[in-house]
């Protein structure tokens, strides 16, 4: 039964094959297409063959398929580049609506492509974001594409396409860059799409200080950079003390706020979780997040984690998480390698366990110095702020319930190296965080 299915998938492939090869190679003889009612007609054809190629793995019938519209006849170039970009226009705005913002499609693109792929998807989602008006765009998108600089440069839609000389190869990136947004799954919507967004002033309480967050850049630059071990943990400790009174100040004006519906409101942004060691990289952005009044939720398939939280808070997951993971990664390859007795590599089970450590350490530290931080302001403001950031993890639990209703709770994974173990902890303790530590300007 098996071989007679696997004879029968066998000759199902062939007869694709034939018929990829037959819309291929001579697919555009004069006789052939001028057949047709429209150019539009064969050159839809063969561009459907070619994705189908792609979902059935058939290497050989997308080569064709591809071959067969690079050598096209010169008057159907236009056509096959209309077509082109229009099919990549329809994608981008099917994968907004399928959750995916600008930083993810890119981050996706970086993943399974190149830099080629990666400077034409930009150029493609800044062509169809030219359909909306900026004031229905929200101001997340718009940070995102100016980050991005997916802006238009080009006179002519067809020049974006950097044909380069090399037709086959620009068809090519195109046909993958289609085929990978057609396979996006649906993910959550962390905001209003593009066209629908309605731009008002941030109320009080939601409002993140664009001059707060470059001092905190700048403080956790200076920690990554330098080789003195006391110097990166002032510069730390400065940096993580700005961010946590800014959150507390933050909450402070949301409670005060007399709109509590336009005050309250968490937010939802996605950061990458990058290859290798993922599960220790999500762990410690986990514990980065709870610590500040965050929930992160890890897409492990997808190559991310939402953070869901307050926008200040989230400013401060996000830069906390750059930097530390940054110092992580260096301490751990100035760890080096390790082998066992039998001179085989550890370096692996070493690695994966120093950063599981260094996760779990860094969420002890960071809960004591949160914990410090909000008897600080209490004694400095007179207030009891317990309640006050307990009102805001409560609203931030119920975002977590609302976005992720099926979410699955799922181990980190087992440590198997006990000096990887030590090692991360004691990497840990030289990132110590204390908020007590004095910020000055001149410290920025």
């Amino acid at each position: 039964m098996g071989k007679a299915n696997r004879e029968r998938r066998g000759a199902k492939e062939k007869e694709r094959g034939r018929g990829r090869q037959g819309q291929g190679g001579d697919a555009f003889g004069s006789a052939r297409w001028r057949s047709r009612s429209s150019p539009e007609e064969i050159v839809t054809d063969l561009l459907t063959a070619a994705l189908d190629a792609q979902l059935d793995r058939d290497e050989a019938g997308f080569s064709q398929c591809s071959t067969a519209l690079a050598e096209a006849p010169a008057e159907l170039r236009p056509v096959i580049d209309r077509l082109l970009l229009a099919m990549l226009n329809d994608h981008v705005t099917f994968a907004w609506r399928n959750g995916w913002q600008p930083a993810d499609v890119i981050r996706m693109v970086g993943r399974e492509h190149g830099a080629r792929h990666v400077r034409l998807a930009t150029d493609a989602i800044a062509a169809e974001m030219r359909a909306y008006a900026p004031a229905t765009v929200d101001e997340r998108w718009l940070d995102q594409l100016a980050t991005l600089e997916a802006r238009v440069w080009w006179r002519r839609d067809d020049e974006y396409l950097r044909e380069d000389g090399d037709r086959l190869g620009m068809i090519t990136r195109v046909l993958q860059l289609v085929f990978l947004l057609a396979a996006l799954p649906r993910i959550e919507r962390l905001c209003p799409l593009p066209g629908g967004a309605r731009r008002t002033a941030r109320p009080a309480g939601r409002a993140v200080d664009e001059r707060m967050l470059a001092r905190v850049r700048a403080l956790l630059a200076k920690a990554e950079s330098t080789e003195f071990e006391a110097e990166a943990e002032t510069f730390t400790a400065a940096a993580q003390s700005l961010m946590a009174r800014h959150s507390i100040d933050a909450a402070l004006l949301a409670a005060e706020a007399e709109d509590r519906s336009v005050a309250d409101g968490p937010e939802g942004r996605r950061l990458g979780i990058a290859a290798p060691y993922e599960a220790p990289k999500a762990m410690l952005l986990d514990v980065i997040a709870t610590a500040n009044h965050c929930r992160a939720v890890w897409s492990r398939h997808l190559g991310f984690a939402t953070v869901l939280g307050f926008p200040a808070d989230l400013a401060a997951v996000e830069v906390l998480f750059t930097s530390l993971l940054v110092q992580a990664t260096t301490a751990m390859r100035l760890a080096g390698s390790r082998r066992d007795g039998f001179g085989r590599s550890r370096t692996r089970s070493f690695r994966q366990s120093f950063l599981a450590a260094y996760a779990q350490r860094i969420g002890e530290r960071l809960g004591e110095a949160a914990g410090e931080a909000v008897q600080q302001a209490a004694a400095e403001t007179g207030r009891d702020l317990l309640p006050v950031l307990a009102a805001r993890d409560q609203v931030v639990d119920e975002e977590v319930e609302k976005v992720f209703p099926d979410l699955n709770v799922v181990a980190a994974g087992a440590v198997s190296n006990r000096e990887g173990w030590l090692s991360g902890r004691a990497a840990a303790d030289q990132a110590v965080l204390d908020v007590r530590a004095e910020i000055s300007d001149r410290g920025a």
